[in-house]
Formats: C-alpha cells, structure tokens, sequence
C-alpha cells in the first residue's frame, strides 16, 4: 500500500531525528564545558538545573516530539489505511508537521512560551482536524 499521507508521516519521524541529534550535539559539550556529574543517584531535576537553558531547550522539544505526534502518526495512518488521502487530507497532515517543525525551532532556537503555545494551539487544531475527518470514516 502506498498513501501520499505517509509522506508527511515519515518526514515528521526523520525531523524527530534532526532534533535528536540537536539535542545531542549541544548537550555532551555542555556537559564537558560545565563538568557536569553524570551521577546515578542525581534526580533528573538536578541534573537538568545544571544544564543551559538553551541547551535544555532543544532536549525539551524532542520530548515535546514524542508526545502529541505519536497522535498523528496514529490518524495518518489509519488515513493511508483507508484509503483516504485525499487533497485536503494530504494539507492537514502537512500543514501538522509544518507547525511541528516550527514549533521546534521557535522552542529550539528563542522559546517565546505565547508564541510557542499559539503555533502548538494551531497544529493541535490542524491535529484534531484530521482526527475528525479520519473518526468520520471509521465510525
């Protein structure tokens, strides 16, 4: 089976990934430069305390990428399973991970919480959109 709505599904994944390695790539040196223990007994809490905000930030979104999205994932391809994907479809589910991605860097990159609260409102609109359109087949 191949589905047009795949497509924004597995670009979403690979941007997941984009962000892992982010998250990595500005947290071990931080961890270096800071000397930041690496101690089984230290609450997350604490270890997060001593990481840099905006090194935080980018471990935070990818977090955030594994919360909501797996919602989508779950919708689009039920979707694709029904043979649902139709032209407005295909701009719900990409127009959710184009909020996705830009929730990340806003959150990545300066996190103005309103401002990331508004775009994360509107993909969860988009999200649930869709979730609508998708109940309205299976239901």
């Amino acid at each position: 089976m191949h589905s047009p709505l795949l497509a924004p599904v597995i670009a979403l994944v690979l941007w997941t990934f984009v962000m892992w390695a982010w998250l990595y790539a500005t947290r071990i040196p931080a961890i270096r430069r800071n000397r930041i223990p690496l101690s089984p007994d230290q609450s997350k809490e604490a270890f997060n305390a001593q990481i840099p905000p905006k090194t935080r930030w980018k471990a935070d979104n990818y977090n955030h990428l594994l919360e909501q999205p797996t919602l989508f994932y779950a919708v689009a391809i039920t979707l694709a399973m029904l043979g649902a994907g139709d032209r407005l479809n295909i701009a719900l589910a990409w127009s959710y991970v184009g909020l996705r991605i830009l929730h990340s860097l806003i959150q990545a990159l300066i996190n103005i919480i309103m401002l990331r609260w508004l775009i994360f409102m509107i993909s969860s609109l988009v999200l649930l959109a869709l979730t609508i359109r998708a109940a309205l087949l299976v239901f």
